[in-house]
């Protein structure tokens, strides 16, 4: 397990300096001073500018700059946004944890809908039920997200009038912000409404969660139905039916947790598309997250933040990555001498 800890810690350093790397270059590509698209800061008198130049190495060759730029960013420093001068590094950590907390509860739900309908599909198979389990995920992938989104208010916000449109928390309840994830700061909170918050943040977060939700779901059916599919194929199972086990003790015995192993290993790579898509839905539903910010900037052409936000969103990413492949090689020893590029 040590080899593998070193080789996903080297993993994640040239990773990360190759994201560093593509995020100081794109201070070239947009147009405009290449110090102000890394700094942020607008209208600033001459000796500023020359402090400024002289901070990030601005006269030296280029790789003095990207060392300057790389000293910044591990210092947390991110620079100004364009836009309005506020401090981008104080703006992703206020907004980071609203898209973190939205990502995983319709990670949860994708997974707790998709795993188990791919496990009765393959277990049906053939029958009614994998028909039209397999029609759904048809359909649920099949459909953009945007328009899904805009679906669900219609139906669930403005005809039935159950859940609310968007936003976090309804504006009656003042929760004072402590870890920036609003369900943790709900519990910690001294307010006497409590609960009624708590109710209040899930009615929030139930529809664009369910929206997000909807295409890894269907994702997960199909990965966890072919995983079950060769699962139910293996020796050790036909041996399992040999020694005269029942169906359903091979499922809940054998089956399942060798099935699920296989599935593990995609789930890194969808969690990728189902920040992409948090990105799309927080802007539908007015989700206070950094992906409707990134994507505000890009209307504003907000280069400095676009460099930050795509660096910080692309590490979050990475981050999960390495965590599934940990679950991975947990669940599966043989894993852990796996070469890259071998599976």
């Amino acid at each position: 397990m040590l080899i593998f800890t070193l080789r996903k810690l080297n993993l994640f350093l040239f990773t990360m300096l190759l994201l560093t790397v593509l995020s100081f270059s794109l201070s070239f590509l947009f147009p405009g001073d290449q110090l102000t698209n890394l700094t942020g800061q607008l209208n600033i008198t001459p000796s500023e500018q020359t402090a400024l130049a002289k901070e990030y190495s601005h006269e030296s060759n280029i790789a003095w700059q990207y060392a300057a730029y790389l000293g910044h960013i591990l210092n947390g420093e991110l620079g100004l946004s364009m836009t309005n001068q506020t401090n981008i590094t104080d703006e992703i950590l206020r907004l980071l944890p609203a898209t973190i907390e939205l990502s995983l509860f319709a990670f949860v739900i994708a997974t707790v809908i998709g795993i188990p309908l791919g496990f009765i599909a393959a277990i049906r198979h053939h029958k009614p039920a994998d028909h039209v389990i397999l029609a759904f995920a048809m359909i649920g992938y099949s459909i953009p997200v945007f328009w899904l989104g805009l679906l669900a208010i219609l139906t669930f916000s403005i005809q039935l009038g159950w859940l609310p449109s968007g936003g976090q928390i309804s504006l009656l309840y003042e929760i004072e912000r402590t870890t920036g994830f609003m369900l943790v700061d709900i519990l910690l909170s001294d307010s006497p409404y409590k609960w009624q918050a708590l109710q209040n943040n899930f009615a929030h977060m139930i529809l664009p969660a369910l929206v997000i939700a909807a295409a890894p779901a269907t994702v997960f059916i199909r990965l966890a139905r072919t995983a079950m599919l060769e699962v139910l194929q293996t020796s050790y199972i036909k041996a399992a039916r040999a020694k005269g086990l029942s169906f359903s003790q091979i499922i809940l015995r054998h089956a399942i947790r060798n099935a699920l192993i296989k599935v593990v290993q995609h789930i890194g790579l969808q969690f990728a598309n189902l920040v992409t898509l948090a990105m799309i839905t927080e802007v539908i539903f007015n989700w206070p997250g950094i992906g409707r910010w990134l994507i505000e900037s890009i209307y504003q052409r907000d280069y400095t933040a676009i460099q930050s936000g795509l660096l910080v969103l692309s590490s979050f990413i990475f981050f999960v990555h390495i965590i599934t492949d940990y679950t991975y090689a947990a669940l599966n020893p043989l894993a852990r001498g796996a070469k890259y590029g071998s599976r």
